[in-house]
């Protein structure tokens, strides 16, 4: 099948499928799997058409890298595009217990992480996972969650991963975060190709909106979505469902809700919708889909190319559930209809 179409990143030549897969689950966030599920669920992802595969060494220990390298092993090197990220690295250790509670991921505490966005932990952490991933190149790498590391983000990784691009090592560069407002520095301040912007785009979190987006549209910089469903919310919004990793509180759960309602009056439904919205701004160039079974691939991509009627985005803006100056869909992903 043809899949997701692909848009590219910024200025560069990385050209990334619009619906890309979020691969900590199969690091084993929160409950283990197998290497066998795993490897099924890269499978159906690539007969989706899914060719852009997120990924980190804090996902399982390096287990997630691993088992990404694996699946996609002797398949075209050119055909398919890989993101990882640096700032923490892995030093081997014998610990007691499961990783469970300190970084959420069902594995063996094998290694502990480090924090280091210096110029040397940023080539030492590429350099293990082009040897977890077993490749000799990676395409886009972030630097992970530099929230209380700003500066030395700033003086030294976000230098070494540029020198790294100009040497050709990585293809595009740029920073991963579930914040927008450092986000927005990375683009004003840096020549990034992207950044990878978790849970603050989505139906029920427009913080993006303020500044980052119209920064990156300024600078031609690209933006990538992650945690579109707000960790579950908006993907079932159950009582108990979570909501940025915590159960949501009960104004987002009635809004979430409300949306459902709203979604399926229109035909479509709400998953769909999270999935389209922030294709309204032209900005962004992806949506990254966490992703661990085969049945969440087939959900995902069905949910994808569904249609969500331009009635039911006027409708959202008419009852206060979207801001007036948020940019809809106008059918096309990447368009705008504002």
């Amino acid at each position: 099948m043809s899949g997701p179409a692909r848009r590219r990143l910024g200025p560069g030549g990385v050209e990334v499928t619009e619906l890309s897969f979020g691969a900590a689950g199969i690091g084993n966030l929160y409950a283990p799997i197998t290497d066998a599920q795993a490897a099924t669920a890269l499978d159906h992802a690539w007969n989706a058409g899914i060719r852009y595969f997120d990924t980190a060494p804090h996902y399982g220990l390096g287990l997630s890298e691993r088992r990404l390298g694996e699946a996609l092993r002797g398949r075209d090197r050119s055909s398919y595009v890989i993101s990882t990220k640096v700032g923490r690295l892995l030093e081997p250790a014998n610990l007691p217990g499961d990783d469970l509670a300190d970084g959420g991921f069902a594995v063996p505490r094998t290694h502990r992480r480090i924090w280091d966005f210096s110029a040397d932990g940023v080539r030492r952490s590429i350099e293990s996972s082009l040897t977890r991933l077993g490749t000799d190149r990676v395409d886009v790498v972030f630097l992970h969650d530099p929230d209380n590391h700003e500066e030395e983000a700033f003086r030294e990784g976000y230098p070494a991963l540029e020198k790294l691009r100009s040497e050709g090592v990585v293809g595009a560069i740029g920073a991963g975060m579930n914040q927008a407002e450092m986000l927005t520095r990375f683009v004003r301040d840096t020549d990034v190709d992207t950044v990878l912007c978790a849970g603050r785009y989505t139906l029920l979190d427009h913080r993006a909106l303020a500044e980052l987006l119209p920064a990156a549209s300024e600078r031609g910089a690209s933006i990538v979505i992650g945690g579109v469903f707000n960790s579950g919310l908006l993907a079932d919004p159950k009582p108990g469902a979570r909501y940025d990793y915590v159960e949501a509180p009960p104004d987002l759960l009635a809004r979430a809700r409300a949306l459902r309602t709203l979604a399926e009056r229109h035909g479509t439904t709400l998953r769909a919708a999270a999935l389209a919205f922030p294709f309204g701004h032209p900005a962004v160039a992806s949506v990254l889909v966490g992703i661990r079974a085969p049945e969440q691939v087939t959900d995902a991509a069905e949910q994808f190319a569904a249609d969500v009627p331009a009635d039911f985005w006027a409708e959202a803006r008419e009852t206060g559930l979207l801001p007036p100056e948020a940019p809809v869909p106008d059918g096309a992903r990447g368009g705008s209809r504002t």
